[in-house]
């Protein structure tokens, strides 16, 4: 194992046991090591936050755990986002407004999601979960936003992605929706109106790319 991938599996393994402190040595020592910003977070950090995610859905991992993991994954982009910036991550592909939706306060896949679409040149303004539809239109406005992602992870709602649609449509916003969450699907996308859907975070990073140059 080269030195660079042994950083890379500390790094994943910090951030699923929520090592807060270990994760940010460990990300400054991955970039000083000569690894980029974008290798860095998908061959580190995203491998580690995706277990976590994949524990807490078989029961292992519970709320606390979870928790713990996105907040080592937030402090080491701490680290990583102003090399991001210095990479040409820095925002020039589109602006992206992010959230959870109104009722639901799940984060991870939102916030994995939002960190891939920075890492790829898209700026992003994450509003966090539990997202009024009020919040996200005067943020797309405000922003003159490329797109708005909105996740649902519950049954109950997922309703609010379709009021998202509509009430952006009703501002006269040009921004495009790309929905994701559990029960979300293509099929749900195209019946509310969405510009495009998907089910993980390295998916949403292509169809967003697609939805901000026109290609779909």
């Amino acid at each position: 194992m080269t030195e660079a991938s042994e950083v890379l599996a500390a790094l994943s393994r910090a951030v699923l046991e929520g090592d807060d402190e270990s994760v940010v040595g460990l990300a400054r020592r991955a970039l000083d090591g000569g690894l980029t910003p974008l290798e860095t977070i998908e061959q580190g950090l995203v491998p580690g936050i995706r277990r976590a995610g994949e524990l807490w859905e078989e029961g292992e991992y519970f709320l606390p755990e979870l928790v713990s993991s996105a907040q080592a994954m937030k402090a080491a982009m701490e680290v990583v986002r102003p090399a991001l910036a210095r990479h040409g991550g820095g925002g020039e592909l589109g602006r992206v407004v992010i959230g959870t939706v109104h009722g639901d306060i799940h984060d991870i896949g939102k916030t994995l999601v939002g960190t891939l679409l920075a890492a790829n040149g898209f700026a992003v303004s994450d509003e966090g979960v539990d997202v009024p539809l009020e919040r996200f239109v005067d943020r797309a406005r405000e922003l003159d936003a490329d797109l708005v992602c909105a996740s649902a992870l519950l049954t109950t709602t997922m309703a609010e992605q379709r009021e998202l649609v509509g009430a952006l449509r009703r501002a006269g916003l040009r921004a495009r929706v790309m929905v994701g969450g559990a029960p979300a699907s293509r099929e749900w996308a195209r019946e509310i109106g969405a510009h495009g859907y998907a089910d993980n975070a390295v998916a949403a990073v292509a169809v967003a790319r697609r939805l901000v140059t026109g290609e779909a």
